[in-house]
């Protein structure tokens, strides 16, 4: 009788047990819908959609009793103990209730939605009744949807049993029910003034001046502005700054979660669609506004139909009858809308692009005064300058300008929680503290200025990597360049090709860098693209190909970290098609995804590395100076590399292989970071000179660098470790002192220093 997916409600099984009961009582043969209409007054929602609907329970009580008791025939008394079956008209309504709820995806059958299956059933003296007391399907429907039906104009004058009928309220037109008109909201200063957007602001007005194709589809990214740009619209017919087309216009913002609210039955939702189009059809001056327009395209479809709001839709914007705003985002319009070219040609799409730091920082000085209004206090020049520059930098799943005006609401909000003595002008300390929680990042790195970053760096990543003093000398020397303007603006910050053997700090150096420089770290390892149909990876699938709607991982990343050190490791097993996307990136600083979106890479400084000419590292024969072995090394590079492709690095910064003195101090960084891991347990590790001389001479390599050292003490050290730390004399913490007993390492647990 139900699905899976469908539940029956407690009315509606009280009813139906009730209607069991009754039919055996009784004595007849069959549970009818008489029944079940029956046992269904019992419930107070019913009895009033039918007081309502214009019935009278008591006459319907009456006439359903008369008939079963008349009119149904009652089984012998020797089979009076039997049970009664349901009736073929019984179980038709109750699987077509459950099917309709089933394609609205309500999830719950009510009394309601079987009593309006119930019509279907022509011949029931259940519907003859409720037809004669005035209860129609639609009224039903109507009183489902809003609570009362919409009676004609002239019943609001009839007389019932000799007294007049209370009067209802005219009912709220469907541009009132489902729609804003954001032209009066404008009139009444409920809406922000917009700053910029000039442009898009004057295209949208010229395509709604069109007389054909007059409907403007806003496209861009969530949070750039796409909704303000119609407001602004708004605001400037409420002022009359608008041709003489566009004077007296009302923009009405459609709420699609209302229009489909509540439309349980088949035909309601098209029925409340089509009012609303043929009301908006009638307003000489009426401009539909659709905020995410891809929410048309199925809505209000039921199970196996066609028929949406768009198909609704298209006839109204081909005629001219109706002139429509639509916004979308990228992703959106092209998942949904261009898969509908029937309804995207009838839109002139208008790209949103996100606004520069200096427009935003123009938005929020507009905005200044609205937030200094609501919230009783002031903001600073240098607030609204750093919740641009920062929300840019850290919030980067987020777009302009509505990262930035989010900062600054909430900095004002933070002040709201104070007492009003307490309250201050927000600065630039508290955006910082503001960004910093929602960044979940330290405070410090957020307020750490880039000048001092940039005079500390090269010190700074000298104490983490070892050894390599030259190459740290010219990747810093190279950013800067860049930070002081002296290179080309659409070029990344830079681009490194870090050559040299295994184990020696290419990608430490990278992570290092990009700690030091507070913003991202993203590495690709390029032995994963070494086939050429790997590039799509990269920028995305062609259209057609599994994983188009999804965008390249590349570009993907970053569109989301535009500030990041981005590592490409061992880029000589990528494939060569990969060195052809990445001139564009080198050259341009922009990389076009599949969906034609453009990945900005000019805040990102650029690493690939490589262990070309590692060979020509190691074969250094005695009387061969090292300076021979370093040229064998440039021509290993210049033999793997393409002359465009090595033209357009910043560098090839060459790594030199560790000594023994380096591996050294690599043993007491490696120790540092265990001794790190292992505070949280109030344990640290000490090594005495013997085992430090242990580990550095056990542990030199000079073909592969610092990853030995780093497996020795995995091995030799961290494994004995582990249990004494879990389970024995160091499970309550102290300190683990490291020595050389017997030629090998021996630990000691030492406690109260």
């Amino acid at each position: 009788m139900s699905d899976e997916r469908v539940t029956l409600s407690l009315e509606l099984r009280i009813a139906l047990k009730l209607a069991s009961n009754t039919a055996f009582e009784m004595r007849h043969e069959y549970v009818l819908l008489e029944h079940v209409l029956l046992a269904m007054l019992q419930d107070v929602d019913v009895r009033e959609a039918v007081v309502v609907c214009g019935g009278d329970c008591e006459e319907l009580e009456t006439g359903l009793k008369g008939y079963l008791e008349e009119r149904i025939e009652k089984i012998p008394d020797e089979q009076k103990s039997r049970l009664p079956e349901q009736s073929l008209a019984f179980g038709r309504v109750i699987n077509a209730a459950v099917g309709h709820v089933m394609a609205c995806e309500k999830g719950m059958v009510e009394n309601l939605d079987v009593i309006g299956e119930m019509f279907r059933e022509r011949h029931s003296h259940a519907v003859f009744l409720l037809q004669g007391q005035g209860v129609s399907r639609p009224r039903l429907v109507e009183y489902v949807s809003h609570g009362r039906p919409d009676l004609p104009d002239h019943e609001d004058d009839l007389e019932r049993d000799g007294n007049p009928v209370r009067r209802r309220p005219k009912k709220a037109s469907a541009l009132e029910s489902f729609a804003s008109n954001l032209t009066e909201r404008a009139r009444e200063g409920k809406i922000d003034p917009i700053i910029g957007r000039v442009s898009e602001l004057r295209r949208v007005m010229r395509t709604l001046c069109r007389r054909l194709k007059n409907n403007p589809l806003l496209v861009g990214e969530p949070g750039v502005g796409k909704t303000a740009i119609v407001e602004g619209l708004a605001l400037r017919i409420a002022s009359g700054d608008v041709p003489d087309q566009l004077r007296d216009v009302d923009i009405f913002g459609l709420d699609m979660g209302s229009l489909i609210a509540g439309t349980k039955f088949r035909g309601e939702f098209e029925e409340r669609l089509k009012g609303l189009l043929k009301e908006v059809a009638g307003h000489e001056h009426a401009i539909l506004f659709i905020d995410e327009l891809h929410t048309v395209i199925g809505a209000g479809a039921t199970t196996g139909g066609a028929m949406d709001a768009a198909n609704l839709l298209k006839p109204a914007l081909q005629s001219g009858e109706l002139r429509c705003i639509g916004s979308s985002t990228y992703a959106e319009y092209k998942n949904q809308i261009l898969k509908d070219q029937a309804l995207a040609r009838r839109f002139q799409k208008i790209d949103v692009s996100e606004p520069s730091q200096q427009e935003t920082l123009e938005i929020l000085t507009g905005l200044r005064p609205r937030y200094r209004e609501h919230y009783g206090i002031d903001f600073a020049d240098a607030a609204l300058e750093t919740a641009v520059k920062l929300s840019s930098r850290h919030l980067r799943e987020r777009f302009q300008p509505d990262s930035a005006i989010d900062v600054l609401d909430e900095a004002g909000a933070e002040q709201a929680l104070l007492p009003a003595a307490d309250r201050r002008t927000v600065d630039a300390l508290e955006i910082e503290t503001v960004i910093a929680e929602i960044a979940r990042i330290p405070a410090k790195e957020v307020s750490a200025n880039d000048l001092e970053r940039l005079q500390t760096l090269a010190a700074d990543l000298s104490a983490q990597v070892f050894g390599q003093d030259l190459a740290i000398e010219r990747v810093v020397r190279s950013i800067k360049l860049s930070r002081a303007g002296m290179r080309a603006v659409e070029k990344p910050i830079a681009s490194f090709l870090f050559a040299g053997p295994t184990g020696v700090g290419k990608t430490e150096l990278s992570r290092q860098l990009a700690a030091c420089l507070g913003i991202d770290f993203v590495r690709f390892d390029m032995s994963e693209y070494s086939e050429k149909h790997t590039v799509s990876r990269l920028i995305g699938a062609p259209p057609g190909y599994v994983g188009f709607d999804q965008g390249g991982l590349l570009t993907e990343a970053v569109n989301k970290r535009p500030h990041a050190v981005v590592l490409l490791d061992e880029i000589e097993k990528a494939n060569e098609e990969i060195f052809n996307i990445l001139l564009q990136v080198m050259d341009h600083g922009t990389l076009t995804d599949n969906n034609g979106r453009k990945a900005d890479f000019r805040n990102v400084v650029l690493i690939m590395t490589s262990n070309v000419g590692a060979r020509e590292l190691d074969a250094n024969p005695i009387g061969f100076s090292p300076e021979g072995s370093m040229a064998d090394l440039r021509r290993a590079v210049e033999r793997t590399f393409a002359p465009e492709f090595r033209n357009r690095l910043d560098a090839v910064v060459h790594f030199a292989s560790l000594t023994p003195e380096l591996i050294g101090l690599v043993v007491d960084k490696f120790i540092r970071e265990a001794s790190v891991r292992l505070a949280e347990r109030n344990l640290r590790i000490e090594l005495s000179d013997a085992a430090r001389d242990y580990l550095t001479e056990k542990g030199y390599d000079p073909k592969f660098g610092a990853r030995p050292v780093q497996r020795l003490i995995q091995n030799e050290l961290e494994e004995q470790l582990v249990d004494r730390i879990l389970f024995g004399d160091l499970a309550s913490g102290g300190v683990a002192f490291v020595d050389v007993v017997d030629g090998q390492l021996k630990i000691t647990a030492r406690h109260g220093e």
